[in-house]
């Protein structure tokens, strides 16, 4: 039998993480032909692709001739861009420049996932027109990939979005869900950050918007330059801890809200909040509640498993 393949293509790379996974399959469950690459944990469902060896890079795009590239690859922990300066440069700066030469080459629209941490966190909202200002390296570098891929592809576009959450393979995956061995483990008391003020956004939402910009720019080619998406909840750690415990019933007089700027690891903005009104007013985006979309997410890990035994039987 013929397999009708669909006739727009899609590449993502970063395909095995967290926000890579969700972009792949939205694409793929929307008449996209997607191909995703990864590098550590490719085979046997992805590519794989080491982004930082240019001519494999210029070979998988010269053999699929992507529509669009969507860029999720990088560093984006802060603490080990700080610790690893050089390796995190390379993925995320130089890696991204190669990645937006290339698409221009093939005529590819290139979505390049960017971070909040590009701003100070000082005066928010920050709308995309706003004056960047990094307080850590990771968001150093990643305003440097902004850079390079804006002056290898002018018809490039930047995604900037926050802390991210969604269906993770282990809790470590992200900065949201990896508080759920803390709240549920409630024998023993927990410190929660309550001073940076953060906005847990749903990767599914990522992926949909993604993909909406992707369709939008098939029709019309001033779809370019710098956008902003971000969950709508503002919440700290604490809030976000409580709020899981909540979703799952569970107590939270353990979790002990910590209000001082935290003294270790990278510096963080206090509220890098992200304006979306330039994408809502192009009709792109949705957004998950928090509490339902970490229900999803995280209902998989609960130690008791009462709650699980009506999923799985």
């Amino acid at each position: 039998e013929d397999i009708d393949i669909p006739s727009r293509r899609v590449l993502i790379t970063g395909a095995t993480g967290l926000l890579g996974r969700a972009v792949f399959k939205e694409f793929n469950e929307n008449n996209w032909n997607a191909v995703g690459c990864g590098y550590r944990r490719a085979q046997p469902r992805f590519e794989q692709i080491n982004l930082l060896d240019s001519i494999a890079v210029h070979d998988i795009i010269h053999d699929f001739q992507p529509h669009v590239i969507v860029h999720c690859a990088a560093e984006r922990r802060p603490d080990v861009v700080e610790n690893q300066p050089d390796a995190a440069a390379q993925l995320n700066v130089a890696a991204s420049g190669n990645l937006a030469k290339e698409a221009a080459g093939v005529g590819a629209f290139l979505i390049y996932i960017s971070t909040d941490y590009v701003f100070d966190g000082t005066s928010p909202p920050y709308k995309e027109t706003d004056v960047p200002n990094p307080l850590n390296l990771y968001g150093k570098t990643k305003l440097e990939g902004e850079k390079a891929v804006l002056e290898n592809n002018e018809g490039a576009a930047v995604l900037r979005i926050p802390v991210l959450y969604g269906e993770v393979e282990r809790l470590e995956e992200s900065a949201v869900t990896v508080m759920f061995d803390k709240v549920q483990f409630s024998n023993k008391s927990a410190n929660m950050d309550h001073w940076q003020q953060r906005f847990p956004t749903n990767v599914k939402d990522v992926a949909t918007v993604c993909r909406q910009l992707a369709e939008k720019r098939m029709l019309d080619p001033s779809v370019k330059g710098t956008f902003h998406w971000s969950g709508n909840e503002q919440m700290t750690k604490y809030e976000m801890a409580c709020a899981i415990a909540d979703a799952f019933n569970l107590p939270s007089s353990h979790l002990r809200p910590i209000t001082d700027c935290p003294v270790v690891g990278a510096l963080r903005p206090r509220n890098a909040q992200l304006d979306c009104s330039k994408l809502e007013m192009l009709g792109i985006g949705q957004r998950t509640p928090f509490r339902a979309g970490i229900k999803e997410s995280l209902w998989p890990f609960l130690v008791d498993k009462r709650w699980r035994q009506t999923v799985f039987h």
